[in-house]
């Protein structure tokens, strides 16, 4: 069911979407009510906004101002994305970006925080931002703000992880915070924001890179050409043979995304249903392995 949906745009579309649902209704529900602040783009809007409200003085109700200019500071990095991560990719990040911004805004903040524990929101927010974002990069897309940015910094060659950028990024707009507001607000948000950035880089599958060794009977070039052609990625084999059955095993290795993995298994298991199948998660890997994002 996760593999088709994963492969189906339409679908992968719709679950982005849903993301940006589950995004929003963390934020909103429980860090916002307590005052503290998201990081990246959104944080800064969110710190426009208190300051409109306690100079200006003006009143948005229940609804926070926020997502809407989370859209107005979006526009020049969509064309940003527009040039660098290409049309298809662009366009998915508007209609998130889009879905993100009517969802912060329509999501009702709570006049009483539901938590009232600083660390428990936290936690709670945390959560279903890293899960809600991850949902959506996972998906091919984009959130827009930093996610577009670090996005785009992969596509460029950069090293840095979509949530390692955040956290760089992040250390400026809190040490504003720290000076402007009490620093409790400014620590937790720090948690808050820590807590998004592990769950996030854990639900990012394209920025998990794993090593998959195959060992088959059947004829390791209908396999090496599909690694080829159909994932991108180059692969190495050579012959092996079994210690306890004698027989002769083709043995083949690559280095793929977990995004990727499950691609590889149905293809595996397609062409020789009896091959045997390790991965290995988390492998460090140096020189020529593109990063992709969808």
């Amino acid at each position: 069911m996760l593999y088709n949906t994963l492969h189906n745009r339409t679908l992968r579309l719709v679950l982005a979407v849903l993301g940006e649902l589950i995004t929003a209704t963390g934020i909103n529900l429980f860090i916002v009510p307590l005052g503290l602040y998201s990081g990246g783009t959104l944080g800064v809007c969110q710190l426009i906004r208190t300051l409109l409200q306690n100079y200006l003085h003006l009143d948005f109700g229940a609804y926070d101002i926020a997502g809407l200019l989370y859209l107005l500071t979006n526009i020049p990095i969509l064309i940003f994305a527009y040039k660098v991560l290409g049309r298809g990719l662009a366009l998915r990040t508007i209609v998130c970006t889009g879905a993100y911004s009517l969802f912060a805004s329509l999501i009702p903040v709570p006049v009483r925080p539901i938590v009232d524990d600083y660390l428990t929101a936290c936690i709670l927010g945390g959560i279903l931002n890293g899960v809600g974002s991850g949902i959506v990069l996972t998906c091919g897309c984009s959130g827009g703000g930093l996610d577009a940015v670090g996005l785009c910094l992969g596509k460029m060659g950069s090293n840095v992880s979509v949530g390692r950028f955040s956290l760089f990024f992040n250390a400026v707009l809190y040490s504003i915070c720290l000076i402007i507001f009490n620093p409790e607000v400014a620590i937790y948000s720090v948690v808050y924001n820590f807590l998004t950035s592990i769950v996030l880089d854990r639900m990012h599958q394209q920025n998990v890179t794993v090593q998959a060794l195959i060992f088959t009977r059947e004829d390791e070039r209908v396999l090496a050409d599909f690694i080829i052609k159909q994932l991108g990625r180059s692969v190495t084999y050579w012959n092996g043979v079994g210690a306890y059955t004698k027989d002769n095993v083709h043995v083949l290795c690559v280095c793929l995304s977990k995004y990727e993995i499950e691609e590889l298994l149905h293809m595996v298991h397609s062409v020789d249903p009896h091959a045997f199948l390790t991965v290995q998660t988390g492998v460090r890997v140096f020189g020529n392995f593109p990063k992709k994002l969808e």
